[in-house]
């Protein structure tokens, strides 16, 4: 099958490999050259903008977006859509808001050109392991492309979710757990590297052994294995850690639906927490503690 992407930074680039490798068809843009080289080398179809990749595209045309949520997304569409026509059809396979999608689906629905939404989890992994795709779209088009997300995903790695949105809405979600299953492995292996009684325990070899019958092994801390088999202490990192956007996202929704969430709001705040040497709100409760109660502080 053919198909166009759009972005071919860690994700898009990979996806672009393995697509190929399936027998897939690509023309590839991105607005760095160099990357577009790359991808022509092993075999994909060049476009030196977005009006020749449509025009190198067979119809109705497939078109793959991977570039940042936002502004970048309603851009890529906006100077799509004067080469599109009836009958083509736009993958949304960043993490967009879900109801960014739901909008940008109803506005193109007028133009009678399909919008589906492809949640992609797989990170650098998704090359060989594949990327577990949760998709939404009217079932037409997504029946249309179902040979892209087989391709792409591993066995029993891809569903049609539901309609435009719900793709996104779902991978949200899985991003507000995984913020959760991150922030249990931290809390766990910070108590054990900081222990008093025992000071020297190998966390190589505890994140190894839990990895064989435990109820807690997973890919993530297999993943925690490799880190530290790497460095044990982590030293040549700092603490700080990035939201994408997504876990805020599923705290709102949590909020809109009255649906308790405190594990998921909780390492959200964790990460904000990340991101400062020192607190202002710490040097209160410890000026209030000394004040109440003579107990000492620390000066900085």
């Amino acid at each position: 099958m053919q198909l166009a992407m759009i972005g071919l930074g860690r994700m898009g680039g990979n996806m672009v490999e393995r697509l190929m490798r399936k027998g897939h068809q690509t023309v590839v843009w991105d607005r760095t050259p160099d990357v577009v080289s790359k991808y022509q080398k092993m075999g994909a179809t060049p476009a030196k903008d977005l009006a020749d990749l449509v025009g190198k595209l067979k119809t109705p045309r497939v078109v793959w977006i991977m570039v940042p949520a936002g502004a970048p997304v309603d851009d890529t569409i906006e100077k799509l859509l004067p080469s599109l026509t009836k009958g083509d059809i736009i993958i949304d396979g960043g993490n967009s808001n879900f109801h960014d999608t739901m909008q940008r689906a109803e506005s193109l629905a007028k133009k009678g050109i399909e919008f589906i939404d492809s949640g992609t989890s797989g990170g650098i992994w998704g090359l060989e392991n594949g990327y577990c795709l949760m998709v939404g779209g009217s079932e037409g088009a997504v029946k249309q492309c179902e040979p892209i997300f087989l391709a792409l995903a591993p066995e029993n790695g891809y569903a049609h979710v539901g309609p435009s949105g719900a793709g996104h809405y779902v991978k949200m979600v899985h991003n507000g757990i995984e913020y959760a299953l991150l922030q249990g492995y931290a809390e766990g292996y910070e108590i054990l590297n900081n222990s008093k009684d025992f000071p020297k325990l190998d966390l190589h070899q505890i994140a190894e052994v839990w990895q064989h019958g435990s109820v807690v092994r997973s890919w993530l801390n297999e993943l925690a294995v490799s880190a530290f088999s790497r460095d044990p202490s982590l030293s040549d990192l700092k603490g700080y850690v990035a939201d994408s956007g997504e876990g805020r996202w599923t705290v709102q929704e949590a909020i809109d639906t009255d649906t308790p969430a405190p594990v998921i709001t909780l390492s959200l705040i964790m990460r904000f927490r990340s991101r400062q040497p020192d607190t202002f709100a710490g040097k209160v409760i410890a000026a209030l503690r000394n004040e109440f109660g003579g107990h000492a502080v620390k000066k900085s």
